[in-house]
């Protein structure tokens, strides 16, 4: 069989294997390396563990032109913010750069900033620095430092185990009517279920419930049964919606078997409705046409 020749033939997740192939996880200070939602450094003994994130929006690809530049830098942090949330993590300090044309207003990279510093306000986020560069679109690249509360593990995908009970909060699907730039990272409940240790296992949703609940599953060798009737959808979204659209930046976790109704009674965020989904199984999940068909967002697929 011939090697891949391009991204597309490769996928992202195929691409991101083989690019951390050998990378090192479980030294020098770093306990969780690539593939789970945060890199998580150990800097000593007594310290604070330490959660570490970088991630990107694209013009066109994360955000239209047209797109409210406002909108477009608190997307940027909120992206970070929500990996964080899903590890229970508090964040602490970000870095940001940006890309952009010469010829880009700069009363417009002005709002792009605004909006990126309001919400760091609102968390509690030190913007400590950063970089610009010229670019042929408008990007901004930022890196988030967080912490664990002392005596809090962070919630890791590969924890699990078979008869875990899947939970989502919130609703999913239809995030380009606007949502995947206003959405709120879902930091109290993250910190919430891991000072809790309610969450077995834990990531957001960022690339459609087709793409996560797979990698989900995955790290901890596992496999899933899912009830489609009970998915959380917002009012007039399609399951091919709740599957694919991505940018839901809801949290998709597991829970101990038979913990439902404490769960449900205990959870403190009225306005965050709570959902169980399904469980997770010994055996992987077979193939079928119907899952060849809800695959999530792919950054190279050619769809």
């Amino acid at each position: 069989m011939n090697a891949p020749a391009t991204l597309a033939d490769l996928g992202e997740a195929e691409l991101l294997r083989l690019l951390t192939r050998g990378w090192p996880g479980g030294t020098g200070g770093l306990a969780v390396g690539a593939g789970d939602d945060c890199a998580v450094l150990q800097p000593g003994p007594g310290e604070r563990t330490l959660l570490f994130k970088t991630d990107a929006v694209v013009e066109g690809v994360h955000f239209l032109p047209a797109a409210r530049p406002g909108l477009v830098g608190r997307k940027a942090l909120a992206r970070n913010l929500s990996d964080l949330a899903a590890m229970g993590g508090e964040p602490w300090a970000a870095l940001v750069t940006l890309a952009a044309p010469s010829a880009t207003s700069v009363q417009r990279v002005r709002a792009v900033y605004r909006g990126l510093e309001q919400l760091a306000r609102q968390h509690g986020v030190l913007l400590a620095g950063g970089e610009t560069v010229r670019a042929p679109k408008l990007m901004l690249s930022v890196a988030l430092l967080g912490r664990m509360p002392r005596g809090v593990r962070p919630v890791l995908r590969g924890t699990a185990r078979a008869g875990d009970e899947l939970w989502v909060t919130g609703r999913l699907g239809g995030s380009q009517g606007g949502r995947h730039l206003r959405f709120e990272p879902r930091l109290a409940a993250g910190q919430w279920l891991a000072r809790r240790r309610r969450a077995t296992a834990m990531m957001d949703l960022s690339d459609g419930l087709g793409a996560d609940l797979p990698k989900l599953a995955a790290a901890s060798g596992l496999g899933y049964e899912l009830d489609e009737t009970a998915l959380p959808g917002h009012r007039g979204v399609t399951l091919a919606q709740i599957f694919n659209d991505g940018e839901d930046y809801e949290l998709l976790f597991t829970a101990r078997p038979g913990t439902a109704a404490k769960l449900r009674r205990d959870w403190p965020f009225a306005d965050l409705p709570l959902t169980r989904i399904g469980r997770l199984t010994k055996k992987a999940l077979a193939g079928s046409r119907r899952a060849e068909q809800r695959k999530g967002y792919d950054h190279f697929s050619r769809r």
